[in-house]
């Protein structure tokens, strides 16, 4: 999973996002959307990216939940201008422009006045919530490289996000709640096998791997949060639909990916376990008759700056398809989404397993990820995207008054000593 997009990729994830979704659908999707186009333009690598997607669809879900149908318009776009504009600074500009032509569409009156009212309530405090993790992000890197004979070269580049295990997760318990069993021993013959796997399949000049599976791996090169979302809003566009609903389903997915993060850089810096390029590279000293050293093996796709064992894609399609499934259930489902590190090529799925094997085959054939790494990670994955369903279900509380909102979720007027308490269910106390 990479950690850095260059700039130059967001055009085209505008402009694929563009090509396969339409020009209008609801307010939440809309705003999911530009969202996405904001957070690339701000060049945030993948894990800040998802923190603030998580941030930001929690605090329209709570919004929602506040108001009545009539206010959930105003209500969506005042959360999202509030948090995105506390997070993303240097995009005001944009912010502000498409928060003044919602507003615009938008009749005046008293259920507009109460949206954008619900709206910055929401973010605010999901935002005061969030603010507990300021001191993770202020405290400088410590990581010391590796020596192993004093005086020796050893790479200098510093591991990504090994941070990241000390913010505070949505649902999870802690950032090891799902940490996996160490990887499979180097003589094992699990280890065997799938280092030759990826020798063959994963490698840059590799004749083993198809057209198709190379189109495969630089599509899913790319882990910001638009190619998951564009996934999602296959489900949020289907007829029947509403704000509350699709409002329910983002704020899962994207507290869902938010841990998964937390939960793979946990268990990333706690096995340190090597890349395939050093495990091909020394395959003569890992004990392994099955391996084959090759000297000069490199992957397909370029190695991220952070240990192998889980994988960061794989957790993200686990937690997605978690979601995806409690919302669908384990009927046919058309996904689609794009990809800018595929030139902006659109890839279809008619299942949700379908979709979530072929990202952690991608890292496969990247040359980047051993499968049996692919296989617990996706279990992680699922296994969070589960637990944010749960915890949303054990949130609901009937509303005093069912008229007045759509959102089993939440009361339409708790009482304002009710807010913390509310969002401590939903995952950010």
């Amino acid at each position: 999973m990479q950690t850095l997009k260059r700039f130059a990729l967001a055009s085209l994830a505008a402009a694929a996002l563009a090509a396969t979704t339409p020009a209008r659908a609801d307010s939440v999707t809309d705003w999911n959307i530009k969202a996405g186009e904001l957070i690339t333009e701000a060049k945030l690598g993948t894990p800040p990216a998802m923190r603030v997607m998580a941030i930001v669809q929690t605090a329209v879900f709570g919004a929602v939940g506040q108001v009545a149908a009539a206010s959930h318009d105003a209500a969506v776009a005042a959360a999202n201008r509030t948090t995105l504009a506390a997070l993303l600074p240097a995009q005001r500009a944009g912010i502000e422009a498409t928060y003044a032509a919602a507003l615009a569409a938008i009749a005046d009156g008293p259920a507009k006045t109460a949206g954008i009212a619900a709206g910055e309530r929401a973010a605010e405090a999901v935002l005061a919530a969030r603010a507990k993790e300021a001191p993770v992000f202020a405290t400088p890197d410590a990581t010391r490289p590796h020596v192993g004979t004093p005086g020796t070269w050893v790479p200098t580049a510093l591991p990504a996000a090994t941070a990241w295990p000390r913010r505070t997760p949505w649902a999870m318990t802690s950032a090891s709640q799902f940490r996996p069993a160490a990887p499979p021993a180097l003589t094992s013959e699990t280890y065997g096998r799938d280092v030759e796997e990826i020798r063959a399949f994963g490698g840059r000049t590799s004749t083993r791997r198809s057209a198709e599976q190379t189109e495969i791996a630089r599509f899913w090169d790319y882990s910001l949060p638009p190619v998951y979302h564009g996934v999602l809003r296959s489900v949020a566009l289907q007829p029947g639909r509403d704000v509350a609903a699709n409002a329910r389903l983002f704020a899962a997915a994207s507290q869902a990916m938010d841990d998964a993060l937390i939960a793979v850089f946990d268990a990333k810096h706690h096995f340190n376990f090597w890349r395939p390029v050093t495990a091909i590279r020394n395959a003569d000293i890992d004990g392994n008759d099955a391996t084959q050293r090759e000297a000069n093996w490199l992957p397909l796709i370029d190695v991220p700056m952070h240990p192998e064992y889980p994988s960061g894609h794989s957790i993200l399609a686990g937690a997605v398809g978690a979601v995806l499934k409690a919302e669908v259930g384990t009927k046919p489902v058309r996904l689609v989404t794009s990809s800018p590190t595929a030139k902006g090529a659109t890839r279809t799925w008619t299942s949700i397993d379908d979709f979530v094997d072929e990202v952690a085959m991608a890292r496969v054939y990247g040359g980047l990820h051993f499968r049996f790494t692919n296989e617990v990670s996706v279990a992680m994955g699922r296994a969070i995207g589960e637990l944010v369903v749960r915890r949303q279900q054990a949130a609901a509380v009937p509303a005093a008054d069912p008229s007045a909102s759509e959102n089993p979720l939440r009361p339409a007027a708790a009482p304002a000593e009710s807010e913390l308490e509310y969002w401590r269910h939903v995952g950010v106390g």
